[in-house]
């Protein structure tokens, strides 16, 4: 299974904007560990979905580019002579 790690201050971070935001819109206090495990639930179920995303966006990209790449070796061929 894919696995997200992410760096101390990152995941410091998205704790510190689940304790506000849980805070703000439902006037619920979270220490650390429950926002955590609540971040790492979501990560579990949104990460997946998430990476699948990604990867779908880059084959995309990389789709188009063999395609401008492919036309531009058309260009290079030199006309049949007889």
């Amino acid at each position: 299974m894919f696995r997200l790690k992410l760096s101390k201050e990152e995941k410091d971070a998205v704790i510190r904007e689940i304790q506000t935001y849980f805070q703000v819109e439902h006037g619920i206090e979270f220490g650390m560990i429950a926002a955590e495990q609540i971040m790492e639930a979501q990560m579990q179920t949104l990460g997946p979905i998430l990476y699948n995303y990604a990867v779908q966006d880059c084959r995309k990209v990389i789709q188009e580019k063999m395609l401008a790449l492919e036309d531009e070796l058309y260009t290079l061929e030199k006309p049949k002579t007889r």
